[in-house]
């Protein structure tokens, strides 16, 4: 289930055994005062440069209409120079406001877009932030934190149903969250999490106040949209967490310490079983009685309003019997049924909520009226793509296979009307081996629809699979922790890293500097052209396209090489070209590569 696509991320700039101090002294329960100089240093704004570069909302203009592609000429100096002039005086730029539809609703969710500066500031103290927090947030928090998932969330419910017989559901709705977070009890909790230095709060104070453009300064509520927004929502409700933990799970007797005590709290003093499965502020208690269950909800009620200040929507707030009614969860629904071979009789079932299976079709017919509109190989790729995001979220449901029926007995009507003119079918067993590893469980006499020899795949080729609880070993910030992440993955020696790092070019733009080091990374410290590694002094980035050419920095436009290949690449000296193929030895892949590299910086190949 845990899928990692960077790696030794935090390396890349050697900020990794900072952010596992900070994650080690917070668990020891240290207090924080200088954090200001670790978000302001160098390599910290590097790193918060890498993380933001590929976002979306970074190709997304703010107030003052940058995006990332207006400062990656900028040399690393100069983005460092400007990100430490606002943490020094901190003013943040009006936020401008975007109105997004909400699912299942004709109301719209407001949305903030910071300008590009603001969101360097934001990565930056994000990232050190993040450790620290990491080590207070209660263990069933799954919504916007590393490595954890939707699924996972899922599948602690799942567990507490099946294993923890924990029949009753506490629904709690709270209304508006983000909108109504107060920004005293905010600063006030990231006070008592040990982060104690005073011009850091101050400016998330000034962040929290940005002024929204055409709405003026919010006195509450979290800016949606922020980079920095996630973690802050997770601060409000980690005290809610432990809260209802401290009720029965992490409980601790001052004085009695067997088990059996529990039992007697449970009869003669005012604590609640129940367990809290939260993702952002979504989030159910698990109990295993209706009186349990009621007692929770009435505490959790008074909680929200008395201590954070949140009013809860009754209308969609309730106790649940699992066993009578089903409960959503993150597009899911989930029911306790009568399960004859199951230990105790009853067992979940879950399923695609009736939002997710009428979102499900009205996505994928959008996508069918592309295919009619622009009936080509490209739209079929479309459509295929968003049906294998769909299958591989829902997949974890158990009933996945009927949903997906439901889904494709609705979208069938629709392709065969809006398909019939520039679609034909053709049978599961014609299509290629590749398309059919695609899609398991149909049949080979199925038919499948085609345009331009496109096959789209079918609806209901998935099969269910079991979410897996997250394992609390992991994590980004412990040796042991990101062992399990990186298991099996080759890496760059981190010396090597070091020195690959330490020697970029301060004539050159962030962006060359930053893709440089990955570019080094991806080819594992080996030449392009030989295939061998090349010693740290003699390590040389090429532009495939000349910067001349108006070859750009980006990611696709450079090549890790030695630096004698890079001068056999420009000199057209017979002699020179000889004497130094005779030191390379090269062999007929290894000079096609190099003359493609000459013919693209306008070179004559060397022909042998």
């Amino acid at each position: 289930m845990l899928k990692k696509t960077k790696l030794r991320h935090n390396e890349y700039y050697d900020m990794q055994k900072v952010y596992d101090g900070l994650y080690s002294s917070s668990q020891n329960g240290n207090n924080f005062y200088k954090l200001t100089e670790i978000i302001g240093s160098e390599r910290n704004i590097r790193l918060a440069y890498r993380n933001i570069k590929t976002n979306k909302g970074s190709k997304t203009a703010g107030t003052d209409g940058l995006t990332i592609k207006d400062i990656w000429h900028l040399n690393d100096d100069h983005i460092i120079y400007e990100v430490r002039k606002r943490l020094k005086n901190y003013s943040p730029q009006p936020v401008r406001r975007v109105f997004i539809p909400k699912e299942g609703s004709d109301k719209k969710r407001p949305l903030g877009i910071q300008t590009i500066w603001d969101r360097l500031v934001q990565q930056s103290i994000l990232q050190v932030l993040e450790p620290i927090c990491e080590a207070k947030f209660h263990p069933h928090s799954y919504g916007f934190r590393p490595n954890r998932s939707t699924h996972h969330a899922l599948s602690r419910m799942v567990s507490l149903v099946n294993v923890g017989r924990q029949h009753y559901c506490v629904d709690i709705d709270i209304k508006g969250f983000f909108d109504n977070v107060s920004h005293g009890k905010l600063l006030k909790q990231i006070w008592t999490l040990g982060i104690r230095d005073k011009s850091l709060i101050s400016i998330i104070s000034k962040l929290l106040k940005s002024e929204i453009q055409g709405e003026g300064i919010p006195n509450k509520g979290t800016p949606q949209g922020g980079i920095i927004s996630p973690l802050l929502s997770n601060i409000v409700l980690n005290e809610l967490d432990w809260w209802i933990s401290s009720q029965c799970e992490t409980y601790k007797p001052h004085r009695a310490t067997s088990i059996g005590f529990r039992q007697y709290a449970r009869k003669y003093t005012k604590l609640k079983a129940g367990y809290i499965v939260r993702y952002a502020d979504d989030f159910k208690i698990m109990c295993r009685t209706y009186q349990e269950a009621k007692r929770f909800y009435h505490a959790t009620v008074d909680f929200l309003k008395s201590r954070l200040g949140l009013e809860v929507n009754e209308q969609k707030s309730s106790v649940v019997n699992l066993k009578k009614t089903s409960s959503d969860f993150l597009g899911f629904k989930l029911k306790i049924v009568k399960q004859n071979k199951a230990r105790y009789g009853y067992i979940s079932k879950t399923s695609m909520s009736d939002k997710s299976i009428a979102k499900t079709k009205r996505i994928l017919k959008n996508r069918v009226k592309e295919i009619q509109h622009e009936p080509t190989a490209d739209a079929v790729k479309r459509f295929n793509i968003t049906l294998v995001g769909i299958q591989n979220y829902y997949r974890y449901a158990t009933t996945i296979y009927m949903d997906l029926t439901d889904v494709n007995y609705s979208l069938l009507k629709s392709m065969k009307a809006r398909l019939k003119k520039n679609a034909s079918t053709v049978k599961f067993s014609e299509t290629s081996v590749q398309f059919r590893k695609q899609a398991t469980g149909i049949k080979l006499n199925t038919k499948i629809y085609t345009v331009q020899k496109a096959p789209l795949l079918p609806v209901t080729g998935v099969h269910h699979k079991n979410p897996w609880n997250f394992s609390q070993i992991i994590c980004n910030y412990t040796i042991a922790g990101r062992s399990n992440v990186h298991k099996g993955l080759k890496a760059i020696p981190r010396d090597v890293l070091i020195q690959v790092m330490n020697t970029y070019s301060k004539n050159r733009s962030i962006e060359y500097n930053d893709n440089r080091i990955s570019k080094y990374v991806a080819q594992y410290g080996k030449c392009y052209v030989t295939g061998e590694p090349i010693g740290i002094d003699r390590v040389h980035c090429h532009h495939v396209i000349p910067r001349t050419k108006e070859g750009s920095d980006k990611y696709s436009n450079l090549v890790t090489i030695d630096v004698f290949v890079h001068r056999l690449i420009h000199i057209t000296s017979v002699d020179k070209i000889a004497k130094y193929l005779r030191y390379f030895n090269l062999n007929r892949k290894q000079m096609d590569k190099l003359n493609s590299l000459r013919e693209a910086s306008g070179n004559e190949p060397i022909t042998t």
